[in-house]
């Protein structure tokens, strides 16, 4: 292994966790007084799904997570025939606010990047999304001195599973694919994408489900933690 690049979110980041009940807290919260809350928190469930199931959509919308976020409640209050002005954006500002506040590094991060820089292994982020919330994870967090390489979707332009994406990172490092690793928990974007590429492809798979059933992406690794890669 000549290089590392690395996801961030769900990856190095307990992203989901703790999604549900920040957002069932930010609902109730701001529902309107005349919509009972328990339905509100449903709808908003189902047109989550729904909103981030198109690949399009996903694309256009996750460069700007606040206002995706807001969206998903103007559609759910739509759906249920309510006009409540405002409230779609506390809803958001709030949920964004919880999510923010109960983020945290996995176990396994900070020591992992450790030992690789102690190995001498260069490391690149490469990480979709919002560029302000992104950037604002990993310098809060303290990941910015490991990485010699961090492309982000919403300040370089392009995000995976655009190879661009894999190219830069590896540019940005000197270093070739046929030498590097991408390592995350998004079987496209983090294994099939970069394995097209000739990089090795690790899948972190944290709850240990497996593979989905007929899917057709096979990773070169599969861990657990960050600590099994090889």
């Amino acid at each position: 292994m000549k290089a590392l690049l690395l996801d961030l979110d769900d990856t190095l980041l307990d992203y989901s966790g703790g999604v549900e009940a920040h957002w069932e807290a930010a609902v109730r919260t701001h529902a309107p007084a005349a919509l009972d809350p328990a339905t509100l928190v449903a709808v908003v469930a189902e047109t989550r799904r729904w909103f981030w199931e198109d690949p399009a959509r996903h694309r256009r919308e996750r460069v700007n997570m606040l206002g995706a976020w807001q969206h998903i409640v103007e559609f759910a209050l739509e759906r249920l025939g309510v006009e409540a002005a405002g409230v779609a954006g506390a809803i958001a500002r709030d949920f964004a606010a919880r999510r923010r506040a109960a983020m945290r590094l996995f176990p396994d991060t900070l020591e992992s990047l450790e030992r690789f820089r102690r190995r001498g292994v260069p490391l690149g982020l490469v990480t979709n999304g919002d560029a302000a919330q992104q950037r604002d994870k990993i310098e809060r967090h303290g990941l910015a001195p490991f990485f010699g390489a961090i492309v982000i979707e919403g300040e370089f332009g392009a995000g995976k599973p655009d190879v661009i994406v894999y190219r830069e990172a590896l540019a940005q490092l000197g270093a070739a694919p046929d030498a590097a690793w991408m390592v995350g928990d998004h079987l496209e974007f983090d294994v099939e994408a970069p394995q097209s590429l000739g990089l090795k492809g690790v899948w972190v798979d944290r709850e240990g489900r497996g593979l989905p059933a007929g899917s057709p992406v096979r990773p070169h690794q599969i861990v657990r933690s960050l600590r099994d890669l090889a």
